[in-house]
């Protein structure tokens, strides 16, 4: 069900949108919408993506710069996502990889967290987690 609801999300509802920064075909912008299913719902988060020479066999570096509280995206915006890394292939696009991010925010991977307390607030509190990350949404992400 989170995935439906993401990808209607994204792609009937609110979509998500991109753009090169000025100029530079190497710097994109995106803005990914919370997921309905999720404490990020109603909020709005700024994504920066720069690209590599050698993409598309290297894989963008992609950031978040909105504030979140999520235990697989850390202070800096760093994101812990597999095709971002180990699991990156040519194949991949840049639309993939944003879906991934809002499936991420449905569903965290608290077994590989990037910030290790969110991770088990999320498995051992997951109401805390929840009020949490929804008033991190409040402050950061609804403008």
């Amino acid at each position: 069900m989170h995935t439906i609801g993401c990808w209607l999300s994204i792609f009937f509802i609110l979509p998500i949108v991109t753009c090169p920064v000025a100029e530079d075909l190497f710097n994109w912008k995106a803005t990914i919408t919370g997921p309905a299913d999720s404490p990020y719902s109603g909020g709005l988060f700024l994504v920066a993506i720069r690209f590599p020479p050698d993409y598309p066999f290297k894989p963008p570096k992609v950031t978040l710069k909105t504030e979140i509280f999520h235990p697989n995206i850390d202070e800096y915006g760093n994101i812990c996502l597999d095709i971002l890394k180990e699991q990156w292939s040519p194949a991949i696009t840049i639309s993939k990889v944003l879906v991934s991010i809002c499936l991420l925010l449905s569903n965290p991977n608290a077994d590989e967290p990037l910030i290790p307390e969110i991770g088990n607030m999320y498995k051992t509190d997951r109401a805390k987690y929840e009020s949490n990350a929804r008033g991190w949404t409040r402050i950061h992400a609804m403008g």
